[in-house]
């Protein structure tokens, strides 16, 4: 004898539920899309003020060497930084 799923008010309840849970699921998934893609333009932002900050501050000093070292330095920051917040987009989105 087969059971009709739709007459039973205790399946169709089950199932309701996991109609939610699905819709909730994917919508945490989006808003951790959204967190991380935040938190990475931010942690991007924040290491290239940075590079700019400590290259014009090591200008300030009139020593060339010192200048050419944090120019390397900064140009190796916004590099690494660039490569990092572009592969972590590509696995977040």
């Amino acid at each position: 004898m087969a059971t009709q799923t739709k007459d039973n008010p205790v399946i169709e309840s089950v199932e309701n539920a996991a109609g939610r849970v699905a819709e909730l699921n994917e919508k945490a998934v989006a808003s951790g899309k959204k967190a991380g893609a935040a938190y990475l333009t931010s942690y991007e932002k924040s290491v290239l003020t940075f590079a700019d900050s400590y290259e014009k501050a090591a200008g300030a000093t009139k020593v060339d060497w010192l200048q050419s070292v944090a120019t390397a330095q900064a140009d190796f920051a916004r590099e690494v930084t660039k490569v990092y917040a572009g592969t972590a987009r590509e696995l977040v989105s």
